[in-house]
């Protein structure tokens, strides 16, 4: 009984150290993106800690899609399943919304929805460009 808890125990606290690990450069961008557009500057604690639980639900997701990628072909894309990419939308759309409602501008205001949108698509091309120079 204890060591499947302990494993579950372990496993979540590893989840929340690498992500918190990850979720340092995805905070950087979106900071300095938001800083960009929104011409003002914006706090970037928030913007790490919603990067952070956009990078917690991105790995979980991700976990669901090595583990969908079971019973497929050696060397067939996963993107080939439709509901991995609808999970990747989903994704983005979580990373647009976190982005909008935790990170404030200095003066108080959220940051516009397009400039948290354009964000989470800078993100999105630097980890899918990271992505496919790893995999070659």
């Amino acid at each position: 009984m204890t060591q499947p808890l302990l494993t579950f125990l372990s496993a979540a606290i590893w989840w929340v150290i690498y992500s918190s690990a990850v979720a340092v450069v995805p905070a950087l961008i979106v900071w300095l993106a938001l800083r960009w557009l929104e011409k003002t500057p914006v706090v970037f604690n928030r913007a790490y800690m919603a990067s952070l639980v956009w990078s917690l639900a991105a790995v979980l997701m991700g976990g669901l899609a090595i583990a969908a990628q079971h019973g497929q072909a050696p060397g067939q894309s996963i993107f080939v399943l439709p509901w991995v990419r609808a999970s990747l939308v989903a994704d983005m759309l979580l990373g647009a919304w976190l982005i909008w409602w935790l990170v404030p501008r200095i003066d108080a205001r959220r940051v516009k929805p397009t400039s948290a949108c354009m964000a989470v698509a800078l993100v999105m091309v630097v980890a899918m460009v990271i992505g496919t120079a790893i995999r070659r």
